[in-house]
């Protein structure tokens, strides 16, 4: 198995894109799911509270998915398109992505009634149809645009990035080059970097930070603070996880100070062994104004 923290924490966060109706948000979340595979699919206690959590979003990109067959994730969305029979589920599932034999897929499961999934892409590695300059990245980028009809922002991309612990500071310096090859392919500015990019305790250093473009750049809003915990193990308080968005309107679209954390393991009553058993973690929510002036 690949080095990992990941039995410490996973990734939940929740951005909340506020739509036209009163009573519903759009909410954009990542979960680093921490391996879910066949096992974690066959039990009925991990999956009773991964069907609370990913009915509370309408996009979800799930992480650290190590599953060959194929089948954990088709099993997932069937439960839970039966579980939150309000909507219907759909996903788009990348690669299996790795440098050896340890391989992960980043999966973005949504709800097809309220949005759709324009264009997806895999970022290519280093060598292949397009040059991404250097071999960097342990699992490349998996991209999606998406088309939201009720949103003040219509059309968004996101990019999922799980980072290798290693190389997390170069990891993330390189997403940046992925934003700008990204806008000279689909001309927009308005996308979010979202996943588990180790961004936090032993694996970041000052003097790395000043390095890395996403930081330097004031056009890119970091959403989670260094100071944030994105852990759930009470001896661990890192911000590993982040949220970092681009572009004019969906940035004067946040609502100031929106951004606040969901710790599911404490709205749901579980203990630190049950989250360690399910891969948990601390959420969070930020919100966009309506198109609706009356909202």
């Amino acid at each position: 198995r690949a080095p990992s923290h990941c039995s410490l924490h996973s990734l939940l966060l929740v951005v909340g894109l506020c739509a036209l109706s009163v009573t519903s948000a759009l909410k954009i979340c990542a979960f680093n799911v921490q391996s879910f595979g066949e096992s974690k699919a066959n039990n009925r206690r991990v999956m009773g509270i991964l069907m609370k959590i990913l009915s509370r979003c309408d996009l979800c990109l799930i992480q650290e998915v190590r599953d060959q067959k194929g089948e954990a994730i088709q099993s997932l969305v069937k439960d839970l398109n039966r579980f939150d029979q309000s909507n219907t589920y759909s996903y788009v599932e990348s690669e299996r992505l790795g440098r050896k034999t340890y391989k992960e897929q980043y999966v973005y499961i949504y709800r097809n009634n309220m949005l759709k999934v324009k264009e997806l892409y895999q970022y290519p590695k280093a060598g292949g149809e397009e040059n991404n300059e250097t071999d960097v990245f342990a699992r490349e980028p998996f991209i999606v645009r998406i088309h939201s009809p009720t949103t003040l922002v219509k059309d968004f991309v996101l990019i999922g990035q799980h980072t290798s612990p290693k190389t997390a500071m170069k990891e993330m310096d390189e997403l940046y080059s992925v934003f700008k090859w990204l806008y000279k392919k689909w001309k927009t500015e308005n996308v979010m970097i979202l996943g588990d990019l180790n961004a936090g305790c032993s694996y970041v250093t000052i003097k790395g930070w000043r390095a890395v473009r996403l930081r330097s750049d004031p056009r890119f809003r970091w959403l989670i603070g260094d100071e944030q915990d994105t852990t759930v193990r009470e001896n661990t308080h890192c911000a590993y996880d982040r949220i970092i968005v681009h572009g004019r309107e969906i940035i004067s679209s946040i609502e100031t100070g929106s951004a606040q954390p969901f710790n599911f393991k404490e709205r749901y009553q579980l203990t630190e062994a049950e989250v360690t058993e399910f891969g948990g973690n601390i959420s969070f929510s930020l919100s966009l104004n309506s198109t609706n002036p009356f909202l």
